[in-house]
């Protein structure tokens, strides 16, 4: 039986337990451009963010049978792929440790700037600073929550944080 696209989650779920495999391109199909999105921000590397989709996907393809709609799937699927992008970002690259006292939070924001241009200065942000960013200001993850996740000390976070932000104001004033 062909799938619509206006399935439903559950239906799409227990399809996919069935190893529909028209179910199982549906669902990836569904969420790939925002996970994949998700991911890129965090890696700022199209290879690496394939990689951690691809990951995370037979990971979601292996422990659906555990997915108990506490949330709706969209989001259990989003934590399983920041996981795995976050994985990726330690595997790959070195964290910045960031002297707390550099941090000067003087600059104001500017009065206007584009969506693109946000985008680019975040992506000029240091890995760690970046990530953090990303999980504090756009997934509203807490600071203990970034801790664990990253592995590293809710000062550091906070820190990662506070550096970021002033980056970004410092390259959004000049531009």
């Amino acid at each position: 039986m062909p799938l619509s696209v206006d399935v439903t989650e559950a239906q799409l779920v227990e399809q996919c337990l069935r190893r529909d495999r028209q179910a199982q391109r549906l669902l990836f199909e569904r969420y790939k451009r925002a996970m994949y999105t998700k991911a890129f921000r965090i890696l700022n590397d199209a290879d690496h963010a394939h990689d951690a989709l691809q990951d995370a996907f037979v990971e979601v393809f292996r422990d659906l049978p555990r997915f108990r709609f506490e949330s709706t799937l969209g989001a259990w699927i989003k934590t399983i792929v920041l996981h795995h992008a976050l994985r990726k970002l330690k595997a790959e690259r070195r964290w910045e440790t960031l002297d707390e006292q550099r941090h000067d939070h003087s600059i104001e924001p500017p009065d206007y700037f584009t969506a693109e241009e946000l985008e680019a200065a975040i992506r000029k942000l240091p890995d760690g600073c970046r990530a953090v960013f990303l999980l504090a200001e756009v997934e509203g993850y807490r600071h203990n929550e970034i801790a664990v996740l990253l592995g590293i000390s809710e000062g550091t976070a906070k820190s990662q944080l506070n550096y970021a932000k002033k980056k970004l104001r410092t390259w959004l004033t000049r531009h």
